[in-house]
């Protein structure tokens, strides 16, 4: 099969994973980056060995209004 898992994220999980992403790593992503990186630490969570790969399939330009009015 293509798909292994789905892994629901909820907006606030993904919006507070892109501000950490932008906190901890530099990088300014988007909400979709944010929804797929608090997917993979979910799935890392249950791997016991393995790699896990994803894209950030989008930049945190279009969204600083969003990540700027959710820091805490």
């Amino acid at each position: 099969s293509l798909i292994d898992e789905v892994v629901l994220v909820s907006d606030e999980d993904a919006i507070q994973t892109a501000i950490m992403l932008a906190r901890k790593e530099g990088l300014l992503c988007g909400i979709s980056s944010g929804a797929n990186v608090y997917a993979c630490l979910k799935v890392a969570e249950k791997l016991k060995e393995g790699n896990i790969v994803t894209v950030l399939p989008d930049g945190g330009y279009r969204y600083l209004d969003i990540l700027l009015k959710n820091l805490p």
